[in-house]
């Protein structure tokens, strides 16, 4: 399976993806562990992918978002943004509107 069709199969199977350096509870770059914290803020699952882990990935991702950096927030199969505008929605109180509106959160 290509690493496009491993992204595709992993937006469809979750409604929120977080494509971060690291996990939640390790991340590697202060950038994913914002979008992280704002994410567990909003107390509702999401799925972290470990871009370090798989080097395909990291590599496609960018070219299949049009986004060029880490982390990158996605619900219902579309691209919110990085940790700048993730953090932002999280302060504005949009980020758990918009879980919920997905149907993410409890």
């Amino acid at each position: 399976m290509s690493a496009t069709d491993r992204i595709r199969a992993v937006l469809d199977a979750h409604p929120v993806v977080l494509f971060m350096k690291g996990t939640p509870h390790f991340p590697m770059c202060s950038c994913s562990e914002r979008a992280a914290r704002a994410l567990d803020a909003c107390h509702h699952p999401y799925v972290a992918v470990n871009v370090l882990a798989d080097p395909e990935i990291r590599a496609q991702l960018p070219r299949y978002a049009n986004w060029p950096t880490f982390p990158q927030l996605f619900i219902e199969g579309e691209l919110i943004g990085g940790s700048d505008i993730t953090a932002e929605l999280y302060e504005q109180g949009e980020l758990q509107r918009m879980l919920i509106d997905a149907g993410t959160v409890a």
